[in-house]
Formats: structure tokens, sequence, C-alpha cells
């Protein structure tokens, strides 16, 4: 199962990604009698992804499809806009820190925490902060936390996890260059952590190790690379996670990029997931 949240009238409801185009969940409640939540966001923290996955698999799938927005009408959003916590993963394929000097780190993450004011969505501005001369842009591989849980096993993992998605994140890299202890603030400004448009469903993804992740710059890949070839991969990410805090419903980790790109005002930075529709961004 495929989701979205799309902008309509100054809102951002959830709908279901189909062939032709996408169903609003509204609209399915209104046709069938259904009673989904309106928005990803409670889709998640409602702890309905799963059941409404099975339910989707045996609706009649010509019934959706009428009720659909044609592709060409749809304008999307960020997913939903109050993750409880978002985790960024720096320097996780080697090849990555080679590109800015530094040693990759080999026993434990280089985990960092973002605040969810840097939110936006597909086609929304990345602004560049008046404080840096030196913004990169990074394609990562996002995954959506599905349930509460704390110390969780490897090997459990995939039960825990929603679902996947694709995310650009931004750095004031010169801000960072100046001491590693500004990370944060490097990380933090507005504008600074899109991701969408669509949110993919674990059983949709037979193998997320087989994934090939690009960092897109203006049109081209910039630096792409396979999950295979994280330092951390995504399952082991969320079980050293789980035990540093309590993960919640909508909680996002970005997995790390295989590759940073410097981005100027005019450029439009991006991601590209084999499988998933791509994400990009206009900067200003």
């Amino acid at each position: 199962m495929r989701l979205t949240s799309l902008r309509i009238d100054g809102a951002e409801p959830a709908a279901l990604v189909r062939p032709s185009g996408a169903v609003l969940l509204s609209a399915v409640n209104e046709a069938l009698g259904t009673t989904w939540s309106g928005t990803v966001q409670e889709l998640l923290e409602r702890g309905e992804i799963d059941a409404l996955r099975q339910w989707v698999g045996s609706a009649p799938a010509g019934t959706l499809d009428d009720l659909a927005i044609p592709q060409d009408q749809l304008s999307y959003a960020p997913l939903y806009r109050r993750p409880r916590k978002i985790w960024g993963i720096g320097l996780n394929y080697v090849e990555h820190a080679a590109d800015l000097k530094e040693k990759a780190p080999s026993t434990e993450p280089a985990s960092f925490l973002k605040p969810d004011t840097a939110i936006i969505g597909p086609g929304e501005a990345i602004r560049i902060p008046p404080q840096s001369e030196r913004t990169t842009a990074e394609g990562e591989l996002g995954l959506i936390i599905g349930r509460e849980c704390r110390d969780v096993d490897e090997a459990d993992a995939p039960g825990v996890v929603a679902g996947f998605t694709t995310i650009v994140d931004m750095t004031a890299e010169d801000i960072l260059e100046k001491n590693p202890r500004y990370l944060t603030r490097s990380k933090s400004f507005d504008t600074f952590f899109s991701f969408g448009p669509e949110f993919v469903t674990v059983d949709e993804v037979p193998d997320v190790d087989a994934l090939e992740v690009s960092t897109l710059h203006n049109g081209e890949v910039h630096r792409r690379n396979v999950v295979s070839n994280m330092t951390f991969r995504p399952w082991w990410l969320v079980a050293f996670h789980s035990r540093v805090m309590t993960l919640l419903p909508g909680d996002i980790i970005s997995t790390g990029t295989p590759g940073a790109v410097h981005i100027r005002p005019g450029d439009t930075a991006g991601v590209s997931i084999a499988g998933f529709r791509d994400l990009t961004n206009p900067v200003e």
C-alpha cells in the first residue's frame, strides 16, 4: 500500500496512491461507509496502517479507481507535520565520509535529532539561511515507525516499522565545519527537511538492502549507492535507537546519504529511490 498527503484548500488530507492518481480517504469513507482517519499522522498514531493495508487489498479496485483524483491534478504536501522525533544518521556510507575528509563511524552511528519546524514537502522551496555560505542537500531513505517500542531486537525491527519514504536533508556545512558541536544548529534551519510524497508500506519492499538511493542535483544524479553499503543498515538502526529512547508511531529515521551536494539559489535538489516516486525541491 502507498499513501500520500495532498494539498487541498489549505488542508493536507491523506490519500491512497492508485495507478490513475490518488483517492482521498475522506472520499472512501463517504462512498463506502468506512471510518478511516483523515491524515497520515492520525493513521499512524491510531494504529490503523495495517488494517487499512489489509482492507485495501480486498477492496474493489474499480471502485477505488473511480474515486481517484487524476495525477496531473495532484499537489503534494509533506506526509505529516508533527512527528515526535526525527533521527538523522550522519556519514552512514563510507564513500560519503571520504567526500568530507572525515572518518566514518564504525562502531556506533553518528546520529542527531532535527525539529519538526524544518519540515517541508514536495515542491516547496529550500531556503538557504543568511548565516550559511555552503549549504548541502542529501538524498536519503526514511523509515517511519508504526508502533510504540523500546529495546527492539534487530530481527523484530521490520514489525515496528510501518513503511518507508524519500527524504531530502539539508546541512549548513560551513557552520558544521567550524565545530562538530554545531551539528544541531547546522541541521535545524527552517526548510531543512523535506519528505514525501509517498509512504510505502514495508510489504511493498521485498529487500530494503537492495534499494538504490540517489541524491539529485538539477535533475541529474549527483551520487548513488545501495542500502547494503551502509555501515549501519535500516533494521539495525531501529534496534539501536530503540535502546536509546522509546520510539513512537510517526517517528522518522533518516538513514544517511550516498552523497551531499552544494546547493545554490535557482538549483533543484532531490532524491530518487528505485520503486519510489522522486522527491524534488527548488532552492531559494
